[in-house]
């Protein structure tokens, strides 16, 4: 190391490799692509988790069980000690949570859970709530309101069945 290299501050875009010159520049002939085989010849690219022609990881991984990730349901989730900010009397639903900025995720459903106090009484409308949450809401003097849409498993199959005997009785 000297004094020049010290002061030097490096040059912003390294220098492009020039292939194909001539053997003296060290990347002739073959142009650093070898001899024959697939990475030789024109348009050669491997897709994603190629190993080599080896077995590759995703498939040798065991895939087993269930995932609900394509059914999953995601809820904007709110604790009850955090409606407080809202005005005595005021309608608390998703639109309002967020406005409020009282959470960040948005999604097509809020939940409201029972951790902290409320002293507000509110009208809280939301698609799912814990019992705690409602009995604080209900006893601060508010009111719940369980919107449609609300995911209830035990109900599905039994709407279903009473829709087909709707349109069989017709």
């Amino acid at each position: 190391m000297d004094l020049k290299s010290v002061l030097s501050k490096g040059t912003p875009h390294a220098k492009a490799k020039r292939i194909g010159r001539g053997i003296g520049s060290g990347n002739g002939k073959t142009s650093g692509r070898g001899h024959k085989g697939r990475g030789a010849r024109s348009g050669a690219s491997r897709r994603a988790g190629y190993e080599g022609g080896q077995m590759p990881i995703y498939r040798r991984v065991p895939k087993r069980g269930f995932t609900n990730a394509r059914f999953r349901k995601d809820y904007t989730i709110v604790n009850v000690d955090l409606l407080n900010q809202f005005d005595d009397g005021a309608v608390v639903d998703l639109g309002a949570v967020l406005e409020a900025g009282l959470v960040s995720l948005n999604t097509p459903f809020l939940k409201v859970l029972g951790n902290g106090e409320i002293t507000k009484k509110l009208t809280v409308k939301a698609h799912k709530c814990s019992k705690t949450a409602q009995a604080k809401i209900e006893a601060a003097g508010g009111s719940l309101e369980l919107l449609e849409g609300a995911p209830a498993a035990a109900d599905a199959p039994a709407a279903e069945a009473a829709e087909s005997d709707d349109t069989s009785a017709s």
